[in-house]
């Protein structure tokens, strides 16, 4: 060795020429070991044994080949220290340019060989194969075989074969930082890249992130998509995997587990992170990540999102990601919600993949150290939120109640970003303080808009969180010094969600009470309403010790540290103090406006009911009040003063003291003592209790003789004591009329409270009965000259005023009137039974109170605002309005009376329907429960409680009954309004079936039979039917032929365009009649927009499947593509619903909606003819393949059936409705004129519109044709109506009459045709 160095150093290099020469191999490779195990000299060494081999002779590249073939193994065998290996690799790169060819492919296949068998573990030589296949594509030619490649090509060869042999999964990070210099053609780094991703699988976890950032580098060159995907794939699988595995855990054993979960999530991290970083430096990756996703959102998992998400944090990248998140969520939820809504869809396709689910995964996984994914988390909930929260409505009024379920696909993306919220906030620390603070300011800045969505996020932190918000509740106490600025509903749903904190920490409540005493004084109305609530809201909540126990007293709250505090720091005599304090701040408001006033009445009785120390307080100001308008020298009547009741600003009047709300409120109040005390007096041994007594009683005992003075007089009162009669103005022209309607409005109230009063104190005597049925009929008359004298005005107003009887009291007075047979009551109970408008005044109140429930989430009065009382009035009014209708049959009831109003039974009939509404939108899970409480004595068994589908079965079965009795009376009997309202619940309860359920199919029989058996001749009810029939169908299986049947009853009903051609009679459903066709065809061309909207969806679907494969794979592989269901499912709806269209184009529709509808379905139809045709056309360009036989029939259809008959149509629609009526449009042109060229204007577009798309239509026909080498217009026969010509002889007419041509023109816009005419004579 040392003799070769010498020898090099020397200027002679014949003497090391000829030195090395004399070396057998086996002494040189012996000669090299020795240097490199010692790591002395070696560099010098290898140099010169390259300085005496000289490339140009045979033996010298034999010899400097045998030196690469010892070397690479070695430094590959781990033997030699780093640096000298390193060393002989660098010294071999050097000198690879001057190896010959063959050698060059020698040792490249040496390479290829180790790599295979896998004797590259380390890789450290692998850093000299780039240099040799660098080389060798240089090379000019190279024998292969038994022939010659060049060498560019013989490198494309070996890396081929070396990407389709084995690698071992040590080498598999080598071999691609490799790849990085090896200069490769895209086909080439395609074949390198699919191989890596293969190799994803073998590789042990921990490998992962190294390997993607390596692919990342080299994805540099091309193959961009390629990588991203096969990352976010693989990535995808294994979360798959592992939830499976989670799953099924319990099942398999211990060493299956193959991923732990911690360790996979930190894995998607740190491939996270390289992939974005990736991006932030190649902007052309960032583009096709993006890219990826535009097409469709099937393909996003947890992890993509993530990394999305992540991707978001950088600037140029945040709008569009947050862009497609949002499309892609609204999308998901509006897909499901089309899936949801058919059959068809569900058949056809599988389960659907959620957006929803998978963000919240993400949620979920970056616990485990995604700060990265964190921040976007907050932005995308808070994007979901502001862009899909509820919208202000007209003049600002919200109109949904919050408690309603999230049922639009905008609902539940707006409930999804809260969840996001919510889950961040608990999770992760850092983002705690920046969730707050933009909660709290939206809940400030917002005012014009609804912000339901956020206080419902907000109540659930603090439920949720409670200690951590105390942490930060300087960003409340802030938002605290807005209040008197905000919408009252806001202040109220901010106060509630507070309230378990101010119980525990003082400061809050301190820094709230301060801010309420200055709204007290606000300038404006709302700010002291917010103060109000304020303060009542604090009474409620801060219980003074003794006071009664009431189910709702405590709020619940996750934290029990929580329970221990308010123990601790407040004492009772504290409390006591600081409530009657807050007590004397409200009695200021008895003198302000009528809505403070009300607020306040409304409010008393719930704080009397949490905290019952209270009373005395209350209830002496409540008898002040009282005082102020209260006659008390009994000999006078009325027994109120109503003057002091309102007030006079310049020559408006205003109402100034809500008075019934008053004495209600007083009333409850009493009422409601009197039961605690009842229930409390057999055990009241306390000693304390007495003065208590004798103070409560003083109060008691005046009011109740106030009361009883009051009903006495108000009995002997005549409506002209309160200058009330029917001679008195009510119109609200005149400030009389303002005035005199209040005193009514005052007065009804106060009769309804003496009422309740009334009834209750009865305890069922007759002569206390009699009293309120004289009531009643005071009430009753004022409230007939109330409708009377409003029915003159311009719109009669029968709208009542709000009733202030309180639920539980109707809920009561129902069930005793309807239900109760003991036979001690039986005597008074008659005389409130025989009154019919006492008891139908009764049922309606209740169904005001229902659908106040409805449209609001809460009723007025005591336990108005509490779910489960007010779900209880529910359950009561059910029972009983179901017994009424059920046991009373309306004939019975219509036989003694012909009146224009809706008798008893409808009554009942419509609180039912409004009930099983409400239960539905707003106590979903409840159904069941509510069902349950119906009993109803009937033939049937009862159902089994535990089987809801059965119960709810069994009811749709009485209303089913009932039903039939109306239809199988004959027409004159029937009731229209009655078999509508019945239809209506029908429909409501059959949502609560399951589609795939027994029962939905009995249910569908049904309605099929009634609506092929009746043939009534009643439009609405026809209408409602029907509806009933399509909405069940749609959910049993596709309704095309339905369709199909329907159109055919129609044409033949109406009969033909042509008057010449007989339609053959045919009736399927009898329900279709010459009255009900009209009604009829919307509601068919209503359920062709929606087949229509299935199809296009269908359609959608396909063109983003075959766009993705496409550029996925090259070559898409389905040739047959009359095999794919899809398609087949498509062609087979549009097929049949060109048939039904045919149908009703030859039909004589009316002219007008009818006509109109139907010429935009047709354009529709044609545009998603077109949209298929279009799809085709993708197909054949792409793919090459033949069109389905199915497609070509369809085509055949449109053109030989549907286009001819539609240019008929138009003709038909255009006669109809230009020349009809000539005379009738002389009389009327000048005073109808803006109106009907307004019509006309609507009238005429649905033309045009029509043959544009039927052109459009052929347009693509003709490329298709092109395309697939099949000549689809031989179908299409051509018209002459759409050349723009004059008609002479209407011209000619029309110049006779000197009238202007408006009637030529329309001739000309949508010209006839001659060709379909003479092909219906034919027929």
């Amino acid at each position: 060795m040392d003799k070769i160095v010498i020898l090099s150093d020397g200027d002679s290099t014949d003497e090391l020429q000829k030195y090395l020469s004399s070396l057998t191999h086996d002494q040189l490779t012996a000669v090299i070991n020795n240097g490199a195990l010692k790591g002395k000299k070696v560099g010098a060494m290898m140099k010169g044994i390259f300085k005496g081999s000289p490339p140009t002779s045979t033996e010298g590249s034999g010899r400097r080949l045998l030196v690469y073939e010892h070397c690479i193994p070695l430094c590959e065998s781990g033997d030699l220290q780093t640096e000298v290996a390193a060393d002989i690799i660098g010294l071999l790169m050097l000198e690879t340019h001057t190896l010959p060819g063959p050698s060059l492919a020698k040792l490249a296949s040496l390479f290829v060989e180790a790599i295979k068998v896998g004797k590259m573990g380390s890789g450290k030589s692998l850093e000299l194969f780039p240099t040799v296949l660098t080389a060798l594509s240089a090379c000019e030619a190279l024998s292969y075989g038994k022939g010659e490649l060049s060498g560019e090509e013989y490198k494309k060869q070996l890396i081929n074969s070396l990407c389709s042999s084995r690698w071992d999964p040590q080498c598999v990070i080598h071999l691609t930082t490799m790849f990085r210099d090896v200069p490769l053609s895209s086909e080439e780094l395609q074949f390198v890249v699919e191989k890596v991703l293969r190799m994803f699988t073998k590789l042990d976890l921990q490998e992962i992130p190294p390997l993607v950032y390596q692919l990342l580098l080299l994805s540099a060159k091309g193959c961009k998509k390629q990588v991203l995907d096969g990352i976010i794939c693989y990535f995808k699988d294994q979360d798959v995997r592992q939830e499976e595995e989670q799953k099924h855990g319990e099942s398999l054993d211990l060493e299956v587990q193959s991923i732990p979960q911690d360790q996979l999530r930190h894995v998607e991290g740190t491939a996270i992170l390289h992939i974005v970083f990736a991006i932030r430096l190649d902007h052309e990756l960032g583009r096709e990540f993006l890219k990826i996703f535009k097409t469709s959102y099937g393909d996003l998992c947890p992890f993509s999102v993530a990394l999305f998400l992540s991707v978001a944090r950088i600037q140029r990248y945040e709008e569009q990601v947050f862009d497609l998140l949002k499309g892609a969520i609204i999308k998901s939820f509006k897909d499901e919600q089309l899936q949801q809504g058919s059959k068809f869809l569900q058949d056809l396709l599988p389960g659907h993949c959620s957006v929803a689910q998978m963000i919240l995964d993400t949620v979920k996984n970056s616990v485990f150290g995604w700060d990265h994914v964190t921040q976007g988390l907050v932005q995308l909930g808070f994007f979901l939120m502001d862009a899909f929260g509820p919208k202000p409505g007209p003049f600002g009024k919200t109109t949904e109640g919050s408690a309603t379920i999230a049922r639009t696909p905008n609902q539940q993306a707006c409930k999804l970003g809260g969840q996001v919220l919510l889950q961040g906030f608990k999770m992760h620390e850092p983002i705690r303080g920046e969730i707050l603070d933009q909660v709290l300011n939206r809940l400030v800045t917002k005012t014009a808009s609804p912000v339901n969505h956020y206080l419902d996020l907000f109540s659930d932190i603090v439920v949720s969180a409670p200690m951590i918000l105390l942490e930060s509740s300087s960003k409340v106490t802030e938002t605290f010094d807005h209040l008197s600025y905000l919408p009252l509903t806001t202040v109220q749903g901010l106060l509630k969600a507070i309230q378990p904190l101010l119980k525990v920490s003082m400061s809050l409540k301190d820094a709230l009470i301060l801010v309420l005493r200055k709204a007290m004084f606000s300038s404006q109305l709302d700010g002291r309403k917010s103060a109000v609530a304020g303060f009542l809201l604090l009474l409620k909540n801060f219980k003074v010790l003794g006071s009664l126990a009431s189910s709702q007293c405590s709020q619940a709250i996750s934290s029990s540290q929580i329970q221990v505090d308010v123990h601790a720091r407040y004492n009772s005599a504290a409390n006591e103090a600081f409530c009657l304090e807050i007590l004397s701040s409200l009695r200021r408001c008895l003198g302000q406006q009528a809505d403070v006033r009300l607020m306040l009445y409304e409010g008393f009785y719930d704080v009397l009911r949490r905290n019952s120390q209270l009373a005395s307080s209350i209830m002496q100001t409540l008898l002040s009040q009282l005082r102020r308008y209260y006659e008390p020298e009994q000999d006078l009547l009325p027994p109120v003063k109503l003057e002091p009741s309102i007030t006079a600003l310049g020559d408006q009047v205003y109402l100034q003291e809500p008075l019934a709300h008053l004495v209600s409120c007083t009333v409850h109040c009493l009422l409601w003592l009197q039961n605690m005390r009842r229930s409390a007096n057999p055990n009241a041994d306390d000693s304390g209790e007495e003065d208590d007594d004798d103070e409560g009683e003083g109060y008691q005992s005046e009011l109740q003789t106030i009361l009883e003075s009051m009903t006495r007089r108000m009995i002997k009162s005549e409506l002209e004591d309160f200058e009330l009669d029917k001679s008195a103005e009510f119109s609200t022209a005149s400030s009389v009329g303002v005035k005199n309607n209040i005193y009514a409005v005052l007065v009804m109230g106060v009769y309804e409270i003496l009422m309740e009063y009334n009834f209750i104190q009865a305890n069922y005597s007759k002569s206390c009965f009699q009293e309120l049925v004289e009531l009643f009929n005071r009430y009753h008359k004022l409230s007939e000259i109330l409708k009377e004298k409003s029915g003159k005005g311009r719109v009669p107003s029968n709208k009542s005023p709000r009733s202030l009887l309180s639920s539980g009291f109707i809920s009561t007075l129902l069930t005793v009137l309807f239900r109760d047979s003991t036979q001690s009551r039986e005597e008074a109970l008659s005389v409130l039974r025989s009154s019919g408008e006492f008891v139908r005044y009764a049922v309606t109140v209740a169904v005001q109170k229902i659908q106040q429930l409805e449209e609001t989430g809460h009723t007025d009065g005591p336990d108005g605002q509490n779910a489960d009382r007010t779900f209880r009035f529910l359950c009561d009014m059910t029972s009983v309005l179901m017994w009424r209708y059920t046991n009373i049959p309306s004939v019975v009831e219509d036989a003694g009376k012909k009146e224009k109003r809706s008798s008893l039974s409808l009554l009942c009939l419509e609180g039912l329907l409004r009930i099983f509404t409400t239960c539905q939108q707003r106590y979903p899970d409840r159904m069941a429960q509510l069902l349950s409480t119906m009993d109803i004595s009937e033939d049937d068994a009862e159902p089994d409680d535990g089987n809801v589908t059965e119960m709810n079965f069994f009811y749709i079965r009485q209303f089913q009954r009932a039903l039939f009795t109306q239809l199988s009376g004959g027409e004159e009997e029937f009731n229209s309004k009655e078999a509508q309202l019945l239809v209506s619940i029908l429909s409501v309860l059959s949502r609560q079936l399951k589609p795939s359920s027994q029962q939905f199919v009995q249910m569908i029989r049904w309605t099929v039979k009634i609506c092929k058996e009746t043939s009534f001749e009643d439009s609405a009810f026809s209408k409602s039917l029907l509806s009933l029939l399509f909405n069940l169908h749609v959910l049993y299986k596709s309704p095309v032929s339905l369709l199909l049947e329907l159109c055919q009853d129609i044409h033949s009903q109406l009969g033909d365009i042509d008057p010449n051609v007989e339609v053959e009679k045919q009736s399927h459903f009898a329900i279709v009649n010459i009255k009900t066709a009209t009604t009829g065809a919307l509601l068919v061309l209503s359920l062709v927009d929606r087949v229509l909207d299935e199809v296009d969806w269908l359609i959608a679907r396909k063109k983003s499947q075959t766009s993705s494969d496409r550029s996925g794979s090259g070559e898409a592989t389905q040739t047959a593509g009359q095999q794919d269901p899809i398609e087949k499912a498509l062609t087979l709806q549009l097929g049949t619903l060109l048939t039904a269209l045919n149908e009703l184009v030859q039909t004589a529709l009316l002219p007008g909606t009818c006509t109109i509808t139907l010429l935009r379905e047709l354009s529709r139809t044609y545009t998603t003819l077109t949209t298929l045709v279009k799809y085709y056309i993708q197909v054949c360009t792409s793919q090459h393949g033949a069109l389905p036989a199915r497609f070509e029939k369809l085509v055949k259809l449109s053109g030989s059936h549907l286009t001819p008959q539609c240019y008929s149509f138009i003709t038909h629609a255009q006669s109809g409705e230009f020349s009809g009526g000539d005379d009738k449009k002389k009389k009327k042109r000048n005073d109808g004129n803006t109106a009907g060229s307004a019509k006309l204007l609507r009238e005429t577009k649905a033309v045009p519109n029509v043959i544009f798309s039927i052109e459009q239509y052929e347009k693509y026909l003709i490329t298709l044709s092109k395309k697939s080498k099949v000549n689809l217009m031989q179908y299409m026969k051509l018209s002459t109506s759409r050349d723009f010509r004059i008609n002479r002889a209407t011209l000619d007419a029309a110049l006779q009459e000197q009238d202007d041509s408006q009637e030529t023109n329309e001739s000309q816009e949508a010209a006839e045709t001659h060709e379909p005419h003479q092909k219906k004579r034919k027929q």
